[in-house]
C-alpha cells in the first residue's frame, strides 16, 4: 500500500472511483476468490466530479496554473480572487437581477 492510500485511510476518506464493468464481471466470476466488491457511492462520486471540474476551471487563470507567487498567503489570495470571479460568473442571482 503506497503513501496516498495510508494518508486517505488515516483520514477515513473512502475511494470514489467506480470499478470497471469488465473487472467487476471477472471478480464475480471468481466467486469468493475474487475479493470483496469495491464500495461505490454515486453521491460522493458526483461531488468529487464537481470539485475536479472546479479545480480545472481555476487552472484556467494563468496566475493559479503557473503559481508565480513565492509566498503561500499571496497564492491563497490569488486562488480566492479566481474563485470569487468564477462564482460571480456562474451566480444565477446576479443574472436574474441584470
Amino acid at each position: 500500500m503506497d503513501k496516498s492510500h495510508c494518508y486517505l485511510r488515516r483520514r477515513d476518506i473512502k475511494h470514489t472511483i467506480p470499478e470497471p464493468k469488465d473487472q467487476r464481471a471477472n471478480r464475480q466470476r471468481r466467486g469468493s476468490r475474487g475479493g470483496r466488491p469495491a464500495g461505490f457511492d454515486k453521491a460522493i462520486y458526483k461531488r468529487r466530479n464537481e470539485v475536479e471540474r472546479t479545480i480545472n476551471r481555476l487552472k484556467n487563470f494563468r496566475a493559479v496554473a503557473t503559481r508565480y507567487d513565492k509566498r503561500a498567503y499571496v497564492f491563497h489570495g490569488t486562488v480566492t480572487v479566481a474563485a470569487v470571479r468564477l462564482w460571480l460568473q456562474t451566480s444565477p442571482v446576479l443574472h436574474a437581477s441584470l
